[in-house]
């Protein structure tokens, strides 16, 4: 279907290419005779053969063919017509069908291009056509005066000047006219085009007539043509300026054989010179103009293909963010129902267990879902510090406690060391700081199946220097593939994903926070000898004096007295556990299902506080708090905190630009969930408590 379909849209092409040489062939041939005849068969230019050997050079072998053979009958009907005997055509016919076949021949087998498209290709045809048609003409011109009964090498030199100036000049002429991609990069105006060859016609035949000693001024106009239409324009009004030239030079020295011959040559050499000089500066202006366009259709192409990567991105996004709604919003209730069950002091010690195996099977998904949200915040460049006033040894040692049942389960050993002063507080993100020990401690458990786990503190020399060491007895890392630990996705070889479990995200992570805290991680191990992370990085001191002047802002503590809180959510499990949670600190909790009974509560009665989910069906959060926000009450200026699984930075943003002034993310923490109602609280006032909604 390919080639059906190639042929079908070339062969139109080839044969309208086919014509326009049939013409061009004709029109050069009575050119050449009718000055001939004119002259009393004073060799000028000889054109015709050039336009056959263009012919048999771009077109296919048999269109090449039936050119050369229905050009011949033009050739014969033309001779014919103007009075030759039909001996003299028929030989000089032939033979010159035998010059055109086979110096075509000769340039296909010589490499010679069949394209103008630099300097090198253009001198390269000039040359090999020159050369071919100066020693083919020769044995022409030789056989022709043979059979008209005169000496051997009679006119040889006039026959094969015209011809070798006629295949020089027109033929890569042609070949550039017919050549399409000469057009790209210039954009030269109908009347601009009309124009420029009358111009180098005027300025041709006032010359030529004239005074020959000032043909240099045609550089001017066909240097113009160069600039403003590359190569084929100077291909036709070097041909315009040609054909006007000849004739004008005969009118003013007269036919008489030595007094034209020599001014005839010296037209055509400068025409030639004048074409080699105007066509290499159009190559290389062309080939300027379509590099231009090749960059602009690069750049094009990459915009675009930045546009696709930018929306496959934004795609993504959305995806992890839908995903992470959906699996936090029941984890939830999961993990929520699961922390209040087992405060319940009658429950059996094997139901413990069991519930314990499902809060830990729920934080274990509740982390992977947080990988993969903060491995989408690495990669978007997202990632904020919260800095808080933290002691390092407290944060080594909360690590520890938390990953110690592990250790214990498995009967591995857990120490701690400390150098320096490691309990001064210094300003770090709590949060961050313990997810990158917990990782590396985690890893250092789950990878030790004897000994145990050292971890390591040491503050100083410098004020502010902090050097973290989780060393293990465990499987170790080979060298070779040690440098590939911190990229995403990559753990030592494909088993261990099999036999220990983990997404590969955890220590890509680990190396993102650590540089955003400007430090640095790194691993030292040897195969089956244990392994040795550490972290090094730099914290401003933050004393209590600082802290109170505002250098990172405590935690504020948990309201002293029962408040009033509207509980927003349109999930009744959630609601269950929001008041649950809430009651569990003394607040009066009033629940509401969707924004618009939010609105109507929150219009309606007095609260010290409201917790908004944000997607609900009807009026949404983000809405509802823009309504609260609008009223002309005292209630317009109520605390919400959003409670969402939305925990992208856009969305924290979208919520807080809504006017919400707290966020708190899904899986609920009660620890986050205290602290958050206690900022929200912070100077509130007594008021009568508000009517229960549902």
């Amino acid at each position: 279907m390919t080639t059906s379909g190639s042929r079908t849209i070339g062969r139109p092409r080839n044969w309208n290419r086919f014509a326009v040489l049939l013409c061009a062939y004709a029109a050069s041939l009575a050119y050449s005779l009718v000055l001939a005849g004119a002259t009393h068969n004073i060799p000028t230019i000889w054109t015709s053969n050039a336009i056959v050997i263009v012919a048999l050079m771009v077109l296919g072998r048999r269109q090449g063919v039936v050119f050369l053979l229905v050009s011949s009958l033009v050739h014969m009907a033309i001779e014919l017509a103007v009075g030759e005997p039909m001996r003299f055509v028929l030989t000089v016919t032939v033979l010159d069908d035998i010059q055109t076949f086979g110096t075509a021949v000769l340039l296909r087998r010589m490499g010679v291009p069949n394209r103008v498209r630099d300097p090198k290709s253009l001198l390269a045809l000039i040359a090999a056509s020159s050369l071919l048609t100066a020693a083919s003409s020769i044995v022409v011109s030789s056989l022709l005066a043979v059979s008209a009964g005169h000496h051997f090498l009679l006119g040889w030199s006039e026959w094969t000047t015209s011809n070798v100036m006629g295949v020089a000049l027109v033929l890569p002429m042609a070949l550039i006219m017919l050549d399409r991609r000469h057009r790209q990069g210039f954009h030269v105006g109908r009347l601009e085009a009309i124009l420029t060859p009358l111009m180098v016609l005027a300025f041709s035949a006032v010359i030529f007539t004239l005074d020959m000693d000032y043909r240099a001024l045609l550089f001017a106009p066909v240097m113009l043509a160069a600039f403003r239409g590359g190569p084929r324009a100077v291909a036709i009004v070097v041909t315009a300026s040609v054909a006007v030239a000849i004739p004008a030079v005969l009118h003013r020295t007269g036919v008489a054989m030595p007094s034209a011959l020599t001014p005839l040559r010296q037209v055509l050499i400068f025409h030639i010179v004048l074409y080699v000089v105007a066509i290499l500066a159009a190559l290389a202006i062309g080939r300027q103009a379509r590099l231009q366009a090749l960059l602009v259709r690069r750049s094009a192409v990459a915009r675009a293909a930045q546009a696709r990567a930018q929306a496959a991105n934004r795609a993504k996004s959305e995806f992890v963010a839908t995903i992470s709604h959906e699996i936090r919003t029941p984890l939830n209730s999961i993990l929520g129902f699961a922390t209040l069950v087992a405060d319940d002091p009658s429950l059996s010690s094997e139901n413990r267990r069991r519930l314990d195996l499902v809060s830990r099977a729920g934080h274990s998904l509740a982390e992977i879902v947080g990988d993969l949200l903060d491995f989408a915040k690495v990669e978007a460049g997202r990632l904020d510090l919260s800095l808080t006033p933290t002691s390092p040894a407290a944060l080594l040692r909360d690590a520890m406690a938390i990953i110690a049942p592990e250790a214990a389960a498995k009967g591995l050993y857990l120490h701690t060391q400390f150098e320096g002063d490691v309990d001064a507080p210094l300003a770090l993100d709590e949060t961050r700081l313990r997810q990158v020990l917990l990782n590396l401690l985690a890893n250092a458990v789950k990878f030790t199946r004897d000994g145990g786990v050292v971890a390591r503190l040491t503050a100083g020399p410098s004020p502010g220097a902090l050097r973290f060491e989780i060393n293990d007895t465990g499987i170790g890392i080979a060298p070779e593939v040690q440098a590939r630990l911190f990229q995403r996705f990559s753990q030592a070889d494909s088993s261990i994903s099999r036999s220990y479990g983990g997404t590969g995200l955890g220590l890509a992570i680990s190396k993102a926070l650590v540089s955003a805290m400007n430090g640095e991680i790194g691993v030292e191990s040897q195969l089956d000898h244990g392994a040795r992370f550490w972290i090094t990085l730099t914290a401003k001191a933050c004393d209590p004096a600082a802290q109170a002047a505002g250098c990172c802002p405590a935690p504020e503590t948990a309201p002293e007295r029962a408040a009033r809180v509207l509980l927003v959510d349109d999930h009744p499990m959630n609601r269950e556990l929001g008041v649950a949670l809430l009651t569990l600190i003394g607040c009066e909790v009033a629940t509401a299902s969707d924004g618009a009974q939010a609105l109507e509560a929150v219009t309606a009665g007095s609260f010290d506080l409201v917790l908004m989910d944000v997607h609900m069906p009807g009026m949404d959060g983000l809405t509802a708090t823009r309504a609260i926000r609008a009223l002309s009450s005292p209630a317009a200026t109520v605390p919400i905190i959003a409670l969402s699984a939305d925990v992208l930075p856009e969305q924290i943003a979208r919520c807080r630009a809504a006017g919400m002034d707290d966020h708190v993310p899904k899986p609920i923490r009660r620890e986050e969930l205290f602290a958050a109602v206690a900022r929200a609280l912070e100077g509130r006032s007594a008021e009568p408590a508000p009517q229960k909604i549902a």
